[in-house]
């Protein structure tokens, strides 16, 4: 008995059960990660209220449109550039900046801050209300990660989490709660934000991720993103995977590349944008608006609604619908508006599954989430994210080998066109942030002393 209670003791001991300042921070830790979850469900809210404040706008307002998007626009732009810089775009490249170069972590705080939160929240909410094809997921993941980080300010001097530790764990958080996938908010951290796992990281990660998801799930309820996706037949499977893998891996290698294509300063779409940003958004905007009225609307806002009807219902869209969508989501992001590209990028994967359907036979369902997990694998290169969102969000676990063959081939195939999209726009930030002096490197025994302690390890770390 005494050995027994020596090693509860002993447990005890370990996870410092007993020490205030431990319970201090993993009540700021879950506070701030209640908090999280509770922002980026309101910010899921008010995107869905600013799509259905454009479809009015269709009724009512028309062809004026193709006048109050370009304006619209231009107003997000110019907000972006004065105020808000760093904004702009999905906002997981700025996430990854601030992870990847900690020394820098001074010059990037600004990319993960309390201000960029609010604009990332309204002018992201306000470019899906002029109709941008613009999604909602990665500017959570930048919404969570900026507010995680404001925790370590009331973390106990002693404590050994490190603002990247934070971010990280805000990061998932803001994934697992914009699309109700708790799993796939692990994989993505470990897969795209930071490409490892340490073990000091896992207890604040999975918490953070739980704490979100639970407040998520009581505001928003508890159901499947896209719903119970019915998966009649899986006859054809592999010809299936093998044919959406090549077409979802080389246009999604294509599309990323363009995206990497129009950032760079460098090319010529990039030149252009840097010297007249104003112009440039509202050609953009315009390009969107006219677009919009062709398509009577398909193309625009985060394409969940069009994605859902055909999964759900056997809606049927046109064969130019993903190319159009793609055209569309494209010209939204080089317009420099605060978007994300998860739920865009979803819908055109769909809409290439539509449009393979003359040449695979089998279910329709099959071949949509199929095309649908390969694109995003392709766009991303993040193969076991992607099947794992797909998965969670169409309850289909009977379709976990297929995922995973398609994304796997499909992001093989696409790195033959692009590099990874995200890591690549996340070194334009490092970039900007190396023309600046850095940080001061710490002591070598300072550093040491906090870089590994087994004997002061926290369990939350």
């Amino acid at each position: 008995m005494d050995h027994l209670w020596s090693k509860i003791h002993r447990s005890l001991s370990i996870y410092r059960w007993q020490d205030p300042r431990a319970w201090m921070e993993r009540g700021v830790i879950w506070t701030y990660a209640i908090l999280a979850g509770l922002v980026v469900s309101l910010y899921v809210k008010l995107s869905e209220e600013a799509l259905v404040g454009y479809r009015w706008c269709q009724l009512h307002v028309g062809h004026g449109l193709l006048a109050l998007t370009p304006l619209g626009t231009m107003s997000i732009v110019f907000c972006v550039r004065r105020y808000y810089a760093g904004s702009e775009g999905s906002g997981i490249p700025q996430v990854i900046a601030a992870l990847r170069d900690k020394r820098r972590l001074a010059q990037l705080r600004g990319l993960v801050s309390l201000p960029i939160m609010f604009a990332k929240i309204s002018l992201g909410a306000f470019a899906i209300a002029l109709g941008l094809s613009t999604g909602r997921e990665g500017p959570c993941v930048q919404i969570a990660a900026s507010l995680m980080r404001q925790c370590s300010r009331w973390l106990p001097a002693t404590s050994r989490l490190q603002p990247d530790q934070l971010m990280l764990a805000g990061g998932a958080a803001g994934i697992a709660g914009a699309f109700n996938t708790p799993l796939a908010g692990i994989v993505f951290a470990i897969e795209e934000l930071s490409r490892q796992f340490e073990e000091r990281t896992s207890g604040v990660l999975l918490t953070a991720i739980i704490l979100a998801g639970m407040v998520s799930i009581s505001l928003l309820g508890n159901g499947l993103y896209f719903g119970h996706v019915r998966i009649h037949t899986q006859a054809h499977l592999i010809q299936n995977v093998f044919l959406c893998a090549l077409v979802c891996g080389v246009c999604g290698g294509l599309f990323a590349q363009l995206f990497i294509f129009s950032a760079r300063k460098s090319r010529l779409l990039g030149r252009w944008k840097a010297d007249h940003p104003y112009i440039n958004a509202g050609i953009c905007g315009f390009a969107v608006a006219l677009l919009a009225l062709l398509t009577a609307g398909a193309v625009n806002g985060s394409g969940y609604d069009v994605t859902h009807d055909m999964l759900m219902h056997g809606h049927q869209v046109s064969v130019t619908f993903a190319p159009l969508k793609s055209l569309a989501t494209w010209l939204s992001f080089h317009s420099g508006v605060p978007g994300g590209l998860f739920a865009p990028t979803l819908a055109i994967g769909a809409g290439i599954g539509r449009d393979l359907q003359t040449l695979c036979a089998g279910d329709p369902n099959t071949l949509y989430v199929l095309a649908m997990a390969g694109f995003l694998a392709a766009v991303t290169q993040a193969p076991i994210t992607a099947s794992v969102i797909v998965m969670e969000m169409i309850d289909g676990h009977t379709m976990v080998m297929g995922l995973l063959a398609v994304t796997l081939l499909s992001s093989l195939i696409a790195r033959i066109f692009s590099p990874p999209l995200y890591a690549t726009l996340a070194l334009g930030y490092l970039d900007a942030a190396n023309a600046l002096p850095a940080e001061p490197e710490l002591p070598p025994s300072v550093a040491q002393d906090r870089a590994d302690n087994p004997a002061d390890k926290h369990p939350l770390e």
